[in-house]
């Protein structure tokens, strides 16, 4: 009988974790790894942050020789280009072809690009993979005025990397405050008050036209008439999950991967994990979601280890993301959505308070700003569907960790 084989395809945070946990678990069959960037698996958080700094030169989640000594075959800077369910198999793009037992798709997702002129003009940049960093650290070494286009995640974490280079920034976005479609209007407050007070330029309800110059970016003219001189231009306005490879071989696509609770796409031999995979949450009463998020990658990432191994269970972590912006750390649990009742515990007026979000009378999500203990806190009362009530959260004598311990400060499980 053949050797049992699982390949991966993508080698980011959560295919690597895959193979990790694949031998953690003392998986005895061949485990392939395959990635279309030609490194070993690295850390994308630091990319927007502490790399553009050069405060941090190793990225990467594992050196040289953990995949020789672990038996997991890398194979690094070839791109997957079709998949045959019928023999489960994988062709590269150098011909060459991976059989499989099992199929693991951690395609990920890119850069959404900005479909305006200028937009392929030289120092505009997008910032999701090692050498895009690499090509912006030099550039803004001499840019001294810097405009990014995005107010998320990481359009303002590289707006506060870029002050402490003593360039002129300024972030546009289309929405009328930072990181709209994942804060609460109270916590976005706060994030426009503490980027403004650290040099950050925040236009909102302001969108780009196009961005002028010959070669090289020049200036960034918006919708209404403003031209904003620019020497390096960033853009971050979401990104596109990689859904092509899963799509032409007929599995079920729809705002990512589909997968079921087990993170099992429509082919009982493949699954998908991480930022390409659209799974049912329990924390969003059951809508299908797409996240992205180390705990996510690493989570699902265990989670499809498992039932390969014969112990299949139901993916329910806790959702959890982090942001640090400058000297801003948010720290997110749970998922938001519209219509929630905003609580707030500590002092909006410092740069350490807490937003908890109710929906329906119910814990939805907690939203932290330089406050880990109640992040921390945070995770445990959604993990165990305490009964917390708005009353009670905005109360900073009340007891958390006491709720926690009481019987009755927990709902049961459905």
């Amino acid at each position: 009988m053949a050797q049992p084989s699982v390949a991966i395809i993508g080698s980011g945070q959560a295919g690597l974790q895959v193979a990790v946990s694949l031998r953690e678990l003392h998986y005895e069959g061949r485990v392939v790894l395959i990635g279309d960037e030609p490194h070993l698996p690295y850390s994308r958080p630091p990319l927007s942050k502490a790399y553009l700094l050069g405060e941090t030169a190793d990225l990467a989640l594992r050196p040289q020789g953990y995949f020789a000594q672990h038996h997991i075959e890398l194979i690094a800077g070839k791109r997957a280009v079709a998949i045959d369910r019928t023999r489960r198999m994988v062709g590269l793009e150098d011909e060459s072809v991976i059989e499989y037992d099992h199929l693991v798709l951690a395609t990920g997702a890119r850069n959404r690009p900005l479909p305006i002129p200028g937009a392929e003009l030289g120092n505009v940049f997008l910032l999701r993979t090692l050498d895009e960093a690499n090509v912006l650290r030099e550039q803004m070494v001499t840019a001294r005025n810097i405009v990014v286009i995005g107010a998320g995640f990481i359009g303002l974490e590289f707006a506060a990397t870029a002050t402490k280079f003593d360039a002129i920034v300024t972030v546009l976005d289309v929405a009328d405050r930072p990181m709209a479609r994942a804060l609460s209007k109270t916590m976005s407050a706060v994030f426009t008050r503490e980027h403004e007070k650290s040099g950050v330029r925040l236009m909102f309800n302001s969108q780009v036209m196009r961005l002028l110059g010959e070669r090289h970016v020049t200036a960034v003219e918006t919708v209404d008439g403003q031209v904003l001189p620019a020497d390096l231009v960033l853009v971050g306005i979401g990104v596109i999950p990689n859904v092509e490879l899963a799509a032409t071989c007929n599995l079920t696509v729809e705002n990512g991967i589909v997968v079921d609770e087990f993170l099992q796409t429509n082919d009982p031999h493949i699954s998908a994990i991480g930022d390409v995979a659209a799974y049912p949450n329990r924390y969003s009463n059951g809508a299908r979601v797409r996240l992205e998020s180390v705990q996510n990658a690493s989570d699902q990432a265990r989670c499809v280890a498992s039932r390969i191994m014969g112990q299949p269970a139901a993916y329910e972590a806790v959702p959890w993301f982090w942001s640090t912006q400058g000297n801003l750390k948010l720290q997110m649990a749970g998922l938001p959505s519209g219509g929630c009742e905003e609580v707030v515990r500590g002092d909006l007026n410092s740069s350490k308070c807490s937003v908890f979000l109710f929906r329906d009378g119910k814990l939805a999500c907690v939203e932290t700003l330089n406050k880990p203990a109640d992040h921390m806190l945070a995770r445990r009362l959604l993990a165990e569907r305490a009964a917390l009530t708005p009353g009670q959260a905005a109360d900073p004598t009340f007891d958390l960790k006491a709720l926690l311990q009481s019987p009755a400060g927990r709902v049961a499980a459905a």
